[in-house]
């Protein structure tokens, strides 16, 4: 029974929330261990971009996971889940608590539910639907989807051409459902009993000048110099997953000559209040979540939430 697993905590929350202040905090108090949750601090030579802890934090609450890789490589959900495992392994061996803190929300997703191996994408079979879809409306294409798999039609609006047509897809390349597909996700679930908490900020523009003011203080302490250096690098262009990175992208456009400064800026604090904007219509979509406002004393509720987990 899951009742028996050894504990984790999932802290969840959109980019400037204040999670790694709050996981310092927890960690302070309590026997937990940081395991990183950020797609942009696995990357070396890339700290002031993506807000890594400075070496101050770091010895007080060492973060698992960030500078694994050169902004050269890549990474994946399934590289982090495996990453991650084994990270949670050995510090419950040591009868520590994996205290999981990030923003990237599909990392905890592939760990908790793990990632079923669907077919690729077949752009004959897109095509097809497609084109039934043109011909006769996606009405008629979710109820092509609710005749051989009911379950997903039930979980997939009408009006959501792009899960419409993977779903249908999936089904047409296996002759199984996907919703089979992914039921088989349950059995790759970690071998933890998981409290998930999210931060979610409840005044939008209080957030909204974290951000820029968190933008604005990555300028002072020297983004654009630590962007050059990468840049100057003749391994790394734009299109790699790391310089995509939101802030990297905006400097790197700036340095390019294709924006003025003024405009990076402008374009650094959207692109960032965009990302916050899709982590927090993620976390509003997940059920059982308990949801605690930064603003508004959050530290104590997470604690007790989190004392309680631990017994």
């Amino acid at each position: 029974m899951r009742a028996e697993l050894p504990p984790a905590v999932f802290l969840m929350g959109p980019t400037a929330s204040g999670k790694t202040t709050l996981a310092v905090d927890l960690v302070a108090r309590l026997p937990l261990e940081i395991v990183s949750v950020d797609s942009a601090m696995i990357f070396r030579h890339m700290d002031i971009g993506t807000a890594k802890p400075g070496r101050e934090v770091l010895s007080a609450a060492p973060h698992r996971l960030i500078d694994l890789l050169d902004p050269a490589e890549s990474y994946s959900a399934g590289r982090f889940r495996e990453d991650a495992l084994r990270e949670m392994a050995d510090i419950t061996r040591r009868g520590r608590v994996p205290l999981l803190v990030g923003g990237t929300l599909l990392y905890f997703r592939a760990l908790a539910r793990g990632l079923a191996s669907l077919p690729p994408a077949d752009p004959a079979t897109r095509e097809r639907i497609s084109g039934l879809a043109q011909a006769r409306g996606w009405a008629h294409v979710h109820r092509r989807l609710q005749a051989v798999d009911p379950l997903a039609a039930r979980r997939i609006h009408p009006n959501d051409p792009q899960r419409l047509q993977r779903a249908l897809e999936v089904y047409e390349l296996t002759g199984r459902p996907l919703s089979a597909w992914l039921a088989e996700q349950e059995d790759a679930m970690p071998p933890y009993r998981i409290l998930r908490l999210a931060l979610y900020p409840g005044d939008r523009a209080v957030l909204h000048r974290r951000i820029a003011r968190r933008f604005r203080d990555m300028l002072t302490q020297g983004l654009v110099a630590e962007v050059s250096a990468l840049k100057a690098r003749a391994d790394l262009h734009a299109g790699l997953p790391s310089m995509r990175c939101v802030g990297y992208r905006q400097v790197w456009s700036y340095l390019q000559g294709l924006t003025e400064y003024d405009a990076m800026i402008d374009q650094g604090i959207a692109a960032t209040r965009q990302l916050a904007k899709r982590q927090l219509t993620w976390l509003r979509g997940l059920r059982d979540v308990p949801l605690f406002d930064p603003e508004a004393r959050a530290m104590e509720g997470v604690r007790e939430a989190v004392d309680r987990h631990l017994g």
